[in-house]
């Protein structure tokens, strides 16, 4: 006999719903969208730590590993330890290996977080901390980021007065995000050395998420925490497999800190997962050995996708904010007018555009901006493109009249709307494309670009109210190109 259900369950998890990025995941499917959400590789898995996973799995023990992990992959966390950041780490001691980055996140706190403890968070933030806390009976004391005015030393920064205010005598840990996500933003040592300071004055610990440690761009180095004077024993720091090897299925992560700090945080981990598969851990454990050039290259690769999907997005007239790490660059949306906060429009360029986006309200309990999306550059460069095209279809002729920009059709055919990045390739003479180019001005003159708007539909080169497509382009690249150029009047 059902007898029904009398008491309800966990009133934290409960009150969950969905995570964003399973949502967009599955509208893109439903949708034939490309995925731009959730920040997953398809490209750049290195075919060397597959081979070793594969043999693993064939060759290797598949039963129980170590609760603390297989020796080698610790070692192998020790050494990337001391190769990168010259720490010495005892890898016997104060290294733990778990089931992906959450996993080292979800015991840390559980080990750290009792009921009453405040922790301090700062927004926008990874959408796993606040449940996680919570559940452990902790509070979350917020500290807003904000976007910096240009030429500050970094994209998003706090106030120090509000970053004290959260500090009390409740407050157990600090949880630093470096490189962050989503804001892509990568901490300066100042920004560190306060928070620091803090955590000294207060007796806190630092929980430390480092997924994105080799994701830096532009020269820019990534700092750990755990680096700093008098931070050693204080922090945990995580890293992650998924992030350092594309592998993000795999669900290895890895975690250092001193071994009175350690010991509580392998109490939760056994009771959660207790351990991983060996065959994934020895393949990350060869990875990790892997010489300098394998480390530089996914840098320099995930940079390139960056300077893509940046490129095209500016090109479109679209207003992007800052990347300096992660996958992720941030758009804001609010100049194009749509009807609707960030969930509403992410859901409306999936189904109507094409293209899945995260809210970036998503990343914050409370005053979070609603006019800022998420879009993920970790793709293929055919994925990419393929955005682009699809988004240029959309936004292309939507420009400021500031944008040196102008439209290009080909007289051979319908000519297409694509991103500025996606241009050179279609004038590629081997491809058949470009033989012959008209080229109208949109934003010159005093009219706006609503006026060559117009001008440029009633030639037939137009790409809204279905007169035609057209390409975006700078002209100079088009007669750099080969290509004979007319200049509209």
């Amino acid at each position: 006999m059902y007898w029904g259900v009398v008491k309800p369950a966990n009133a934290v998890l409960s009150g969950l719903g969905t995570t964003i990025f399973e949502v967009m995941s599955r509208l893109a499917d439903e949708h034939g969208a490309v995925n731009l959400g959730q920040g997953f590789p398809d490209e750049g898995f290195p075919p060397d730590v597959l081979e070793v996973a594969a043999k693993g799995l064939l060759e290797g023990s598949n039963q129980y590993p170590s609760m603390m992990g297989v020796p080698d992959l610790r070692q192998a966390v020790a050494a990337h330890a001391g190769r990168f950041y010259d720490l010495d780490v005892d890898w016997k001691t104060e290294v733990l290996v778990t089931s992906g980055a959450t996993e080292a996140l979800g015991a840390t706190l559980l080990a750290l977080v009792e009921p009453g403890d405040e922790v301090v968070v700062f927004q926008p933030l990874y959408d796993c901390y606040l449940p996680m806390i919570r559940r452990g009976g902790g509070v979350a004391r917020f500290v807003d980021l904000r976007p910096a005015p240009e030429g500050a030393p970094s994209s998003w920064t706090f106030d120090p007065d509000e970053l004290r205010a959260a500090f009390s005598s409740r407050t157990k840990a600090v949880l630093v995000n470096d490189p962050l996500n989503p804001a892509a933003k990568v901490w300066t040592r100042s920004e560190l050395e306060q928070v620091a300071a803090l955590a000294q004055e207060f007796d806190a610990y630092v929980v430390c998420d480092e997924v994105y440690e080799h994701l830096v761009y532009d020269g820019r180095a990534h700092i750990p925490l755990m680096t700093l004077p008098g931070m050693r024993d204080r922090c945990v720091k995580i890293g992650s497999a998924g992030k350092t090897f594309s592998l993000t299925g795999w669900k290895v992560g890895y975690i250092t800190a001193a071994p009175a700090l350690l010991a509580p945080i392998v109490r939760a981990h056994q009771f959660l997962v207790y351990t991983t598969p060996p065959n994934l851990q020895h393949a990350v454990a060869y990875g990790l050995g892997k010489d300098d050039s394998y480390f530089s290259g996914l840098t320099a690769l995930m940079a390139a996708r960056r300077d893509t999907l940046v490129g095209g997005l500016t090109g479109l007239g679209l207003t992007t904010l800052a990347c300096e790490g992660t996958y992720f660059v941030n758009v804001d949306v609010g100049p194009l007018g749509f009807d609707g906060d960030d969930v509403a429009f992410c859901r409306w360029l999936v189904s109507e555009v094409g293209v899945a986006a995260i809210p970036v309200s998503a990343f914050y309990d409370q005053g979070g901006p609603t006019d800022v999306i998420r879009l993920c550059f970790c793709k293929r460069q055919e994925t990419l493109d393929r955005a682009l095209e699809r988004l240029a279809a959309q936004f292309g002729l939507t420009l400021s009249s500031a944008t040196p920009a102008v439209v290009v059709g080909s007289a051979q055919g319908e000519p297409e709307l694509v991103a500025v990045g996606e241009a050179e390739r279609l004038l590629d003479p081997q491809q058949g494309r470009g033989a012959h180019l008209v080229v109208e001005d949109l934003v010159a003159g005093d009219g706006g670009p609503g006026q060559h708007l117009a001008e440029l539909q009633q030639s037939g080169l137009g790409g809204h109210g279905g007169v035609g497509r057209a390409v975006v382009l700078d002209a100079g690249l088009a007669e750099h190109r080969g290509a004979q150029v007319e200049r509209g009047g």
